[in-house]
């Protein structure tokens, strides 16, 4: 008889503010950015891609968490 063993983890819990922990973690990333790029001689188009990268990332992290959520809600109803 041979024995499967499943090595799933569990799962995670909710954050309690998945919003704004995007905010903070993304606007870090790009404000990281854009210092190394003033630091190290970059022009204002790396400026822009921090603002962009910012952007971008916060609303694909949202749109992550929304769907998230809603399917949280859906288990529980």
């Amino acid at each position: 008889m041979r024995k499967v063993l499943r090595w799933e983890p569990p799962p995670r819990r909710l954050p309690r503010r998945p919003y704004r922990d995007s905010v903070l973690l993304y606007g870090g990333m790009a404000i990281l950015l854009v210092v190394v790029a003033a630091v190290t001689g970059g022009s204002i188009v790396r400026l822009v891609i921090g603002v962009f990268f910012f952007v971008a990332a916060t609303a694909w992290s949202w749109r992550r968490w929304r769907e998230r959520l809603r399917e949280e809600e859906r288990r529980r109803t």
